[in-house]
């Protein structure tokens, strides 16, 4: 019987343990910290926990079988490469892969090096550099800030 633990509080971190919960072979499913939603599937638990440590040690003191990670801004810290440092089975790119979504401009750069089709971009420091390259701009444009945005990072 397997323990599972799923790090994330939004939908997808719902439908993971909502489908998990329908095995025979899942014993208990836990999420960090989980929502309304988790709160009442069945085999589920929601536990609050935050830090990549606190989550370390709980799936270490619970022998967690499975570790599956959502949040991207544990993904960018490293939480997968500490699991496996304590071999742990998880579920999620680690730090370095992690980087395509914490940083826009990085993802960009990567795109651009190994020729993956991507939109035209500039990157700024300067917001008034940034502006004047929007007066010359062809519309419709997307502006992003590069880092994590949970999802809401277009304008």
């Amino acid at each position: 019987m397997y323990k599972i633990l799923i790090v994330g509080s939004g939908g997808r971190e719902h439908a993971l343990a909502w489908k998990f919960s329908q095995d025979h072979r899942v014993k208990q499913i836990f999420v960090a910290p989980g929502n309304a939603g988790t709160e009442l599937s069945v085999k589920t638990e929601n536990v609050a926990l935050e830090t990549v440590d606190e989550l370390l040690q709980f799936a270490l003191k619970e022998d967690i079988d499975l570790t599956i990670v959502g949040a991207e801004a544990l993904l960018v810290e490293g939480i997968v490469d500490k699991f496996k440092e304590h071999k742990l089975t998880i579920f999620g790119p680690d730090q370095k892969a992690a980087q395509l979504e914490g940083s826009k401009v990085f993802a960009k750069e990567f795109m651009n090096k190994y020729g993956v089709k991507t939109a035209a971009h500039q990157s700024f420091t300067d917001s008034s550099l940034a502006l004047d390259y929007l007066k010359t701009s062809a519309y419709p444009i997307v502006v992003k800030a590069s880092g994590l945005a949970a999802g809401k990072g277009v304008i």
